[in-house]
């Protein structure tokens, strides 16, 4: 069976929790390729509100195996906590039994914390994203294979430490690693997770070969990708479709489906251009910011919000060839008397349909709109039942109110990209599926 791929088709935060929450109940494995836990996947079951950082979103679906990947820069504590929720609610320990970590993925340490809250430039999470895949490229960092011969190696753990408090000294943070703290640090973790520890190229290799279904799940967005994004300010991995199966320690002849999501609106965190950003504070920027909840999962802060980007998302189908565009919150437009549409940019008076590479000539920018009607706003319930009637009578789009409807419809022209799939609210039941695509399934009602 082929594996699917779910990416962020703009700066993140596009609602790939809720796609992948939908998708892992018809798979086997679902795998984080990438990232860490600068990522931040809500999904909403019921009364229920899981926000994820490391744990793939598939974890709500108890059938299907959990794989932090290859790819993957990994915070133990972090995982532990998230591990430690997730038994609160269900009492279950999947680490080691159905959720496992590639022996191949590094290692965040507190060291890499401390360096990253250094930075005053790109507005990173600050939770050692950086910094570990620095020490990836240049060979010198510690992945879960390699910590018991580090534990076992008195001059490698002498070396570490000097390296990471020099590095730390030159950006001006004053605390310091300890030997001691350092080896305590890794023996803590291979206690915690040593059965978790596999080789999960192989398995999921396997997985495939007899038949199985894979979710590869991606992290932040395509405008994010350090090769292809808005560099400088980007995340510090390939968030791309190529990187999927690489990240995953399997071939790319394997992926067969690769689904975009991209909010109805546009959103940003961080710093770094923004064509069609809109005021936070007043209009209709405000409205995306205030009815959409636009606050970072990870980090809680505020979202800068804009009009849908047709030229981003021209590119990151460029990049990453979708097979289908999960809309998400389309709802959060409902009340707002007009909706634009970026559909070109004025750089210094010449017209582009393109995202100029060099992040200077990004900033200047100016968006060139179409406008289209809006349409009414509705309650959460009235949407998850226009939502379930869509199911229950077959008419899939049809259902939408006309001019969403018709605003759906010229972003699928647009952009060249059919949409397989509507969100109009959090809950997992407030999706409207294309009839007979990949996400026309009744959704399961799950409570814990």
């Amino acid at each position: 069976m082929p594996a699917s791929v779910v990416l962020g088709a703009q700066w993140g935060d596009e609602g790939k929790g809720k796609a992948i929450d939908q998708l892992a109940n018809e798979s086997n494995w679902a795998v984080r390729f990438q990232g860490g836990n600068n990522a931040g996947h809500t999904i909403v079951l019921g009364d229920t509100t899981l926000k994820l950082h490391q744990i793939p979103s598939g974890v709500t679906s108890t059938h299907c195996n959990l794989v932090l990947g290859d790819g993957m820069v990994v915070d133990p504590w972090v995982l532990e906590e998230e591990l430690d929720r997730w038994h609160s609610l269900t009492k279950e320990r999947p680490e080691g039994k159905r959720l496992f970590i590639s022996e191949r993925a590094s290692v965040i340490l507190p060291f890499h914390r401390m360096y990253d809250s250094a930075d005053k430039v790109v507005g990173t999470t600050g939770r050692g994203i950086g910094p570990a895949y620095r020490d990836r490229i240049e060979r010198v960092g510690i992945r879960f294979v390699d910590i018991p011969f580090v534990i076992d190696d008195s001059d490698k753990i002498d070396e570490t430490v000097s390296r990471m408090n020099m590095q730390l000294d030159s950006v001006g943070v004053n605390k310091k690693i300890g030997r001691k703290d350092f080896i305590a640090d890794l023996k803590w973790i291979m206690d915690r997770f040593g059965d978790a520890i596999r080789p999960t190229g192989a398995m999921i290799d396997n997985a495939l070969k007899n038949g199985e279904n894979v979710l590869l799940e991606g992290a932040q967005g395509a405008m994010l990708d350090i090769d292809q994004g808005t560099y400088p300010f980007v995340t510090s991995s390939v968030t791309s479709r190529a990187n999927a199966t690489h990240g995953a320690g399997i071939h790319p002849g394997h992926v067969e489906n690769c689904f975009g999501i991209s909010k109805a609106y546009t959103t940003r965190v961080g710093n770094g251009p923004f064509p069609t950003e809109l005021p936070y504070d007043t209009g209709p920027g405000n409205h995306m910011a205030m009815v959409g909840h636009e606050f970072g999962t990870t980090t809680g802060r505020p979202r800068r919000t804009g009009w849908l980007d047709m030229v981003s998302l021209r590119d990151s189908h460029r990049i990453n060839g979708y097979t289908g565009i999960v809309l998400t919150k389309l709802d959060v437009l409902g009340g707002l008397d007009e909706l634009n549409i970026c559909t070109g940019y004025d750089l210094d008076g010449q017209i582009i349909d393109c995202m100029p590479t060099s992040s200077h000539d990004l900033a200047r920018c100016k968006p060139i709109y179409e406008i289209h009607q809006g349409f009414p706003a509705l309650k959460e319930q009235e949407w998850i039942d226009m939502a379930e009637l869509s199911r229950s009578d077959r008419k899939g789009f049809e259902v939408l109110p006309e001019t969403a409807l018709s605003y759906v419809r010229r972003i699928e022209e647009l952009s060249g990209i059919p949409i397989v799939s509507i969100g109009i609210g959090p809950d997992r039941r407030a999706s409207i599926a294309s009839l007979g695509g990949p996400f026309d399934v009744d959704p399961e009602v799950t409570t814990f």
